[in-house]
């Protein structure tokens, strides 16, 4: 995929750029997985208090960057309609083992392992420094809204 359709499709994603923690798609096939970045710049208000004097960033906001890159994988189907509302709503297997500093580029991957109806079950990992700093599987939803009701 070219660098345009790259950045097209991580625009699909509805989050507000303070709340995107997914800067570049590095990579991406359509409905099936794709490879992103993050880059930790140290001045994200949330590491103000997340400590202070030594800031890091939560896992949970990893966890968040896995499902946004999950959801412009998923969305970027060429055969499956996008789900309006795409949201996270299931966390399994969570398994947080580091984390990033101001910075620090976290390099990210997901792919989509099936879909049923208006769920769509996913994996990923983030890494920084070739060190994997998160495995996760999440559950993302969202409206149908190509079937009549």
């Amino acid at each position: 995929m070219s660098d345009d359709s790259l950045q097209r499709a991580l625009a699909a994603l509805p989050h507000g750029t303070e709340f995107r923690f997914v800067d570049r798609l590095l990579a991406l096939e359509p409905g099936q997985r794709g490879a992103g970045e993050y880059l930790v710049r140290g001045d994200e208000p949330f590491l103000k208090g997340h400590f202070p004097g030594h800031p890091l960033l939560p896992g949970v906001l990893l966890i968040e960057a896995i499902a946004q890159l999950a959801g412009t994988v998923a969305q970027s189907d060429p055969i499956i309609t996008p789900l309006a509302g795409l949201k996270l709503t299931a966390v399994r297997n969570a398994k947080i083992l580091g984390t990033a500093t101001p910075g620090q580029t976290v390099s990210l991957s997901a792919e989509v392992l099936g879909r049923m109806g208006n769920l769509i079950q996913t994996r990923g990992e983030a890494t920084v420094n070739g060190q994997r700093v998160l495995a996760v599987e999440l559950t993302l939803s969202g409206e149908n809204t190509s079937v009549s009701k």
